[in-house]
Parts: C-alpha cells; structure tokens; sequence
C-alpha cells in the first residue's frame, strides 16, 4: 500500500503543478474568464484519457488467463519501471525550460485565439501525469498481485498531494519544489528498481531464466521481507531476505547504470526539474 500511496501522491501533485502554473499565467490575464473554463476542461479531459486507458488495460488482463496473464502483467511492471526512469530523466532535462515551455505553448494558443488547443495542451500535460499513474498502479498490482484498499490509497494520496501543493506555494524553506523533486525521484529510482526484481523473480518463475543461485544468503532473522516492515523496504527498493542471485545481478546493473548516468556531466546535471516550479510560488503571492 505504501509504494502505490506515493505513486499516487507524486503523479498528483505534479499534475497540480502544471495546472498551478497555468492558472497563475490566465489569471493575470484579461480573458481570464474563458481561459480557466478551457483550463478546467483539459482537466477534466486528462483525467478522462486516464480512466480510459485504465478501463483498456482492464480489459485486456480480463480477457486473459494462465502465462498469458503473467505475460501481460510482465510488461507492465518492466514498462512502468521504464517509465519512472524515463520521468527522471525527462525532468532533469528539461526541468529549467518546464515553465517557460508550458506558458509559450499557451500564449501561442492564446494568440492565435485557439482556446481548444489550449485544452489540449492541458489535456496532454494531466493526463500524462494520469496515465503514468494508472501504469505504475496496475504494476505495483500485478508485482503484488492486486493493490488492496485502491479507493483509500487514491483518496489519502491525492488529498496528501493538495497539502504538499499547498505547502509548496508557501514558499517554506524546509519544504520547497527542489526538495520534493530531489526526495521523490529518489524514491522513484528506488521503486523501479523494486519493480525490475519483480520482473526479474517472474521471468525465472515462468522459466524463462534460470535462478543459478537461490538463496544467495538469508537475512530473515535481521529483515524478513515478508513482514510489514520489511515488506514496505521490499516494495520500495527491492529487498530480498533470500535473493538469488539473478535478480540481485539485474538491481547492481541497474543501480550501477543509474548512479553512471545522473552523474555523467550534462543537462540532466545541469538542470535539475526542482528549479522549474519557484515562479509559481511568487505568482500566488503577488495574487
């Protein structure tokens, strides 16, 4: 429940932070009126392409049964870690031009008084938050076999992300956007990991690949994974009390690749996401 409640908290409180961005840009517009009403409709829109992509993937694990299962739910899991690493990057990237994009893509739009594509540029900024969530979700269930209490994880993680969004505009020292960004990609990078042993364990379960070594060593007097607390640090980071060795090979490649990369001197270096949101904050303040 911990790993989907954060996934859930993250994605929304991203969302909230394109759609913070925007309303602080329309407000101080003239024709604030009409833009919040595309505003709010590309919000919605978002919000709806998640839900349909979530009744498709649904669907299709409905209509299948034995390895066909696993298989399907195999590639979500190695999709959805793929993705959070690919989530990473993409806001280390482009982390210093995120505001100053999002708002040149509505003043075009504004320009050219195209208020519906305004709505799709909204539209396609939430519902890739959304979307990604309902990928992580459904593989953080199929890792766990299903995901207990979804209603109470959704609720408690997107009321938590109105408090952190809330808190954030404060300006606060001890909590800013550079600190939310830096803790929570970590923790992304940690749950991917998580997800690649997953995949690694299903793939030996399915016999596709061997186990070689199993167990490697037992630690389950110190840390039983299968405990609640150790089963929290299982789900987040890939722990094992009783690894065998193929998996334990995938997550030290993984990690080693990792740690290469975001070191490696560069853009992702260079431009970390946490600096994109501070106008934001200064925006609610001077409104």
């Amino acid at each position: 429940m911990g790993n989907a409640l954060f996934i859930v908290w993250r994605e929304s409180a991203e969302a909230m932070l394109v759609v913070g961005i925007l309303y602080a840009w329309l407000k101080q517009r003239p024709d604030a009126a009409t833009g919040m009403r595309f505003l709010w409709g590309g919000v919605a829109a978002g919000a709806g392409l998640a839900l349909v992509l979530a009744l498709i993937m649904l669907g299709i694990a409905s209509s299948l049964s034995g390895n066909a299962l696993d298989y399907f739910q195999l590639a979500i899991m190695l999709i959805a870690a793929a993705l959070i690493v690919q989530m990473v990057f993409w806001m280390r990237r482009h982390g210093r031009t995120f505001k100053k994009d999002l708002e040149a893509d509505m003043a075009d739009n504004v320009r050219k008084a195209n208020w519906w594509g305004l709505l799709i540029v909204v539209a396609l900024a939430v519902g890739r938050e959304s979307a990604e969530a309902v990928v992580f979700l459904y593989g953080l269930g199929a890792e766990k076999n299903g995901i207990a209490n979804l209603p109470i994880v959704l609720v408690l993680g997107i009321g938590a992300a109105f408090a952190t969004f809330w808190l954030l505009q404060q300006g606060t020292r001890w909590l800013s956007w550079r600190v939310f960004f830096r803790v929570s990609e970590t923790l992304l990078l940690l749950l991917a990991g998580a997800l690649i042993v997953s995949g690694v364990e299903k793939l030996i379960a399915l016999d596709v690949l061997p186990d070689i070594v199993d167990p490697v060593w037992n630690t389950t007097r110190l840390l039983d994974d299968s405990g609640r607390f150790g089963g929290l640090i299982a789900s987040f980071t890939g722990y094992r009390s009783r690894p065998a060795l193929l998996p334990l090979a995938a997550l030290a490649i993984y990690w080693t690749l990792m740690v290469t990369f975001l070191r490696a001197p560069g853009k992702a270096q260079t431009s970390p996401a946490a600096t994109a949101p501070r106008p934001v904050a200064r925006h609610a303040e001077r409104s």
